[in-house]
């Protein structure tokens, strides 16, 4: 059995104080209503986070509304600029930024520290690509008519961001939204605040504007209300559960706001018995179990060919057995606790409907310990299509796997619910290759490997999963109009 560990293990570490940032000004706690911190590997509270008062809100909006009348003339090269330099300070700090993600979401110290590095490229990109929205000009019928197409800011955003990744669901939104001339309001998680504070910082140090970026805190459904209703606000970004996505595409609905949403997905995974058993199955264990399998685009429902069922599952579950789970900031831990002790109860709930319906449990299945959110890397078999595990998201370190015999079936299947973010296939048939990538219903398509969520390619979901994408050279198309101008000499 994994155990995390021991008591005293890990020496305690300070934790950074958190702010909010209105206008160009960092502003504590003082007497504002907050809310504590806490640390899932200890339950331990670390800190005291801000909550932003009705006035603190629309102190923000409205400084985001007064810059986006300069910001949005702004030159591509002095916004290029600013992103650059936030890159080159996420790699300096990102040993600190890192070291304060696991003292507040619990990923391992090593994740932690790489999400913060790989999201520079996240800047560097944005910052290339913001020096090339180019309009165009259209031939027109007549030689004394000039058609041209204007590609504008938007206007104020406003932004809402997990705190599963909190420094790279933040960036990204937040590089897209100055990039293209728009200013913004983010609210990033209050359970692992730190990160998009660290963003905030790194933005004001390089020089950014006052007004440009904003961020607040405070009751989800509040804010997101305030925000999402106002007349200055005229687009919104939102990555978390398709429940609260929903809400918050009808009310952006009825205000006629532009949204993107990247919301949950329930990513099939399609093992075929042509494949590279051994190597599918390493790889797969290692990414369904980063982050304790709490990632949107976490492998999640197993389909593996009747033929090479066993000795797919003999490799999973040797892999996932040998996953040291403790503190993130053990260097022997390779994976760190659920980010919240709601997620426990959940995570047995998944494991008993399954058991109940006949499946069996072939490694974890069970909580770790009494102190910290750590539950075990967890196997299931032959888990039915109709089980809890296989139709909702576990959002955890569960993971089902069930056999089928034909393509054809297989699609079907993994077609079945309606989410379609993202999916994952190992074959070495390119005539299967081919037909997975036109078969399977989601907005990412993985072959052979994980390829996902590079600047430079674009990120989304389709169906239950989303709205738009973001990355690769769709990047801009949510913070931009196209405005058509047509003139007669």
């Amino acid at each position: 059995m994994n155990k995390p560990a021991e008591a005293g293990a890990v020496a305690p570490a300070s934790y950074a104080e958190q702010f909010l940032y209105i206008d160009g000004e960092f502003i504590g706690a003082d007497a504002r209503p907050g809310q504590d911190v806490r640390n899932p590997a200890t339950g331990q509270v670390i800190g005291r986070l801000p909550h932003a008062t009705p006035d603190d809100l629309q102190r923000a909006l409205k400084a985001a509304e007064r810059a986006f009348s300069t910001w949005r003339t702004s030159s591509p090269l002095e916004r290029s600029a600013i992103l650059r330099k936030v890159g080159e300070l996420s790699r300096q700090r990102a040993a600190d930024i890192g070291r304060n993600i696991t003292l507040d979401m619990g990923k391992p110290l090593a994740e932690a520290i790489g999400e913060v590095k790989s999201c520079a490229d996240h800047c560097d990109w944005h910052a290339e690509e913001a020096r090339r929205i180019y309009g165009r000009v259209i031939p027109s019928r007549t030689p004394n008519v000039r058609q041209m197409v204007l590609r504008e800011a938007v206007g104020v955003c406003a932004a809402f961001t997990p705190w599963n990744f909190p420094f790279n669901q933040a960036i990204r939104k937040i590089a897209a939204a100055i990039g293209a001339g728009c200013t913004i309001v983010i609210k990033g998680p209050e359970d692992a605040p730190s990160a998009v504070v660290a963003i905030a910082q790194m933005f004001h140090d390089a020089g950014l504007p006052k007004g440009v970026l904003n961020l607040v805190w405070g009751v989800p459904a509040e804010v997101s209300q305030a925000l999402v209703t106002s007349p200055i606000v005229r687009k919104i970004s939102f990555t978390g559960s398709v429940p609260v996505g929903k809400q918050l595409a009808a009310l952006a609905g009825a205000h006629m706001k532009r949204v993107t949403m990247e919301l949950g997905g329930h990513s099939p995974v399609l093992v075929f018995d042509d494949a590279d058993i051994e190597r599918a199955a390493k790889l797969l264990a290692g990414f369904k179990f980063r982050n304790a399998g709490q990632v949107c685009v976490s492998p999640t429902r197993f389909y593996v060919q009747e033929k090479a069922f066993d000795r797919f599952m003999d490799a999973f579950v040797k892999h996932a057995k040998s996953i040291k789970v403790g503190d993130g900031l053990d260097p022997e831990a390779s994976m760190g606790p659920l980010a919240h002790e709601r997620r426990i109860p959940a995570m047995e709930a998944f494991v008993e409907d399954a058991r109940r319906r006949g499946a069996r449990i072939e490694a974890g299945g069970e909580r770790i310990g009494t102190v910290g959110n750590f539950f075990a890397p967890t196997v299931i078999a032959h888990a039915p299509d109709d089980s809890l595990v296989m139709t909702s998201e576990p959002f955890g370190p569960v993971a089902p796997c069930t056999p089928f015999k034909t393509l054809e079936e297989v699609l079907q299947r993994a077609n079945s619910l309606p989410f379609g973010l993202s999916s994952y296939v190992f074959t070495t048939s390119t005539k299967t290759a081919l037909a997975t990538q036109n078969g399977i219903e989601a907005g990412i398509v993985n072959i052979n490997h994980f390829g996902q969520a590079l600047p430079e390619t674009p990120f989304g979901g389709i169906k239950d999963s989303g709205i738009g994408s973001e990355g690769g050279s769709e990047t801009f198309d949510g913070y931009l109009t196209t405005k058509f101008v047509t003139q007669l000499d």
